[in-house]
């Protein structure tokens, strides 16, 4: 199987983290934090080093401000919807996934909050004075994506951060597709908060995602419940992350994630990211040369995490993606991809895009099998 899903989950994984995985479950099994015994305090110290190898990355200074969750998605969850209240009013942008949109949308019918929806330029970027003109007096938190999982455009973090602070607006990033591949200082970009998966970039194992909360910001807990502390008290704990992690972690999950951490500071992040730039630009090239193919985002030598999505004209993109996998053994990502307004701006809304996303791990002879591919399906099917 050729592996062109990235952007969805990366693999396969770095044998030190499958390792690493399988040690943990051999030798400790225990709950953190939930025992006195020396295998809870081993699973304990374990998250801990973890949460350090995140904040080192993120440059966050309090490792405790890292908050572990199932997925990215929950994290988002937890931040918009604990921040969040009656009368508020959010900026975001059309290029969003529904981990973002669908909270937004359901706090807009529980609680009455604005939202204000801008649009990208051309190359598929977000405009500065489109988001302050959009701002409002009741304006409170900034909703953005680091880089669109659809057209993998990377958007200008540093800057919508110092127009946030300025205006004394919270600000949170959605780094699903760029924690592992891109540096990101979140007290450089001025970002409140910043929601990140495991399983992608930072190549650890499905099921462990997390959040950046500023020591600044108490959020409303989206779960309450055990935390392994303060276990007589009625109320959830104040600290973080106590106060965020509810029930048993993912503890195999967590301690498999830093060793994706320890794989990507071994190799270079800026090492991997270029070639995955430069995997990319190959595969533009290649699309370049097939007329009936059209390609989406920006131009072929701005820079863009490693997402391409096409279009072959006249054919559904789940069936040029069922054929991809059935008769060529290509895995890509066909629809929506979770965030229906892209596609609006793309006017691909009744059609949806084949999503071809790479890795490190990637080859140009895997590139060149796709086009090859592609080539021989608009030959045979129109």
């Amino acid at each position: 199987m050729i592996y062109f899903d990235h952007a969805a989950s990366s693999w396969p994984k770095p044998e030190q983290v499958i390792f690493t995985l399988t040690q943990f479950f051999r030798e400790n099994g225990a709950n953190p934090g939930r025992g006195n015994h020396k295998m809870a305090a081993i699973a304990s110290e374990a998250i801990y080093a973890t949460r350090v190898k995140i904040a080192k990355l993120l440059n966050v200074q309090n490792p405790n401000q890292i908050v572990f969750f199932m997925n990215t998605t929950q994290a988002l969850n937890q931040a918009i919807k604990g921040f969040l209240k009656k009368g508020d009013h959010v900026i975001t942008s059309h290029l969003e996934h529904n981990s973002v949109r669908r909270p937004l949308e359901y706090l807009r019918k529980e609680l009455g909050i604005e939202i204000t929806y801008v649009k990208p330029n051309e190359q598929s970027k977000l405009q500065l004075k489109e988001i302050e003109n959009a701002i409002q007096s009741n304006t409170r938190l900034f909703v953005f994506s680091h880089a669109s999982n659809v057209l993998g455009t990377i958007q200008p973090i540093k800057e919508i951060g110092a127009i946030a602070k300025k205006n004394g607006i919270a600000f949170l990033v959605d780094a699903a597709q760029t924690v592992g591949r891109y540096q990101i200082d979140v007290k450089e970009m001025n970002i409140d908060l910043l929601a990140f998966p495991g399983h992608k970039a930072l190549l650890g194992p499905q099921g462990v995602g997390g959040l950046y909360i500023n020591p600044s910001i108490e959020l409303s807990p989206l779960i309450h419940g055990g935390t392994g502390n303060q276990s007589e008290k009625i109320d959830q704990p104040k600290a973080s992350p106590n106060r965020y992690e509810s029930g048993t972690l993912n503890t195999v999950g967590i301690v498999g994630l830093g060793a994706g951490i320890d794989y990507i500071e071994q190799q270079g992040i800026e090492k991997l990211k270029n070639r995955e730039w430069q995997l990319t630009q190959y595969l533009l090239k290649g699309l370049e040369q097939i007329p009936q193919v059209k390609w989406y985002g920006p131009d072929l030598h701005i820079e863009r995490v490693p997402v391409v999505s096409l279009q072959i004209e006249g054919l559904d993109s789940n069936e040029v993606a069922t054929v991809l996998d059935s008769h060529y053994q290509i895995a890509v990502r066909s629809g929506f991809h979770c965030a229906p307004l892209a596609h609006e701006i793309c006017h691909t809304e009744s059609s949806g895009l084949v999503r071809v996303s790479l890795g490190h791990t990637n080859t140009e002879k895997e590139i060149d099998t796709l086009l090859n591919a592609l080539k021989e399906i608009i030959s045979l099917m129109m």
